[in-house]
């Protein structure tokens, strides 16, 4: 299965202000491993940051003038992802971004080229309602490494996330951890697991008190299974 971990940074919190990309990343995981295969780009979206926005990437209008605008890397973005389920953190925010940045260019939505999204946020607040459950607070709780993580950027923030996705999913707590498959119980001739199980008996006073419960529940109702399955 092939999966894409992938983040966006903008120069603000709605796109129908008119507000754009300034970076995409995206990271491979294949049946679960991350393959080293990353997409990276820096944008020119033709405008500046808000405040807000900058103070979490530090990506200023100088950094961002020289480079590509999202028309010149849409093509190759769109290669890397087709195709693969897509993972993203508060994905409802990165998608109305990437729709934005489509539309424009009067291309299709986002999902018309992936295969599917999961929203990493939504599946931490129902494993852990009533929490925090940003990106940082996973990282803490799933004991994934956040050292190099000083300011947000897409690139650092696909990689954590993929590796908290792993965690959350339970399917690998490390991503350089290889789960042993459990041998496989021996088989009896007919089809059934040899089982090493002690069989202890019970003792006399233990199979007269169990004769009382099935006594008391033969008078409330229309006699206990045990006693049916006895007769029978």
């Amino acid at each position: 299965m092939r999966q894409i971990a992938l983040d966006t940074e903008t120069t603000g919190f709605e796109p129908s202000l008119g507000h754009r990309i300034v970076e995409v990343a995206a990271v491979e995981l294949v049946n679960r491993q991350l393959t080293g295969n990353r997409f990276h780009r820096y944008i020119n979206p033709g405008r500046a940051s808000d405040e807000g926005a900058l103070q979490v990437h530090g990506l200023t209008e100088e950094f961002l003038r020289d480079k590509p605008g999202f028309h010149e890397i849409v093509a190759e973005f769109l290669d890397f992802i087709a195709g693969a389920e897509l993972v993203i953190h508060n994905a409802p925010f990165d998608t109305a971004f990437l729709d934005h940045e489509l539309r424009l260019l009067d291309m299709k939505p986002l999902t018309e080229y992936c295969g599917s999204i999961v929203d990493t946020l939504r599946l931490a607040r129902d494993l852990h309602p009533g929490k925090k459950n940003n990106l940082d607070a996973l990282c803490e709780r799933y004991q994934v490494d956040r050292s190099r993580r000083t300011r947000h950027g897409a690139l650092i923030d696909t990689e954590l996330l993929a590796q908290v996705y792993l965690a959350m999913t339970r399917g690998q707590d490390s991503l350089n951890m290889l789960v042993e498959p459990a041998a496989p119980a021996a088989l009896q001739p007919g089809g059934g697991a040899v089982l090493d199980l002690a069989v202890i008996a019970a003792n006399p006073d233990e199979l007269a008190e169990h004769e009382k419960q099935l006594a008391d529940i033969d008078r409330i109702s229309n006699g206990s299974l045990w006693h049916r399955l006895q007769n029978a």
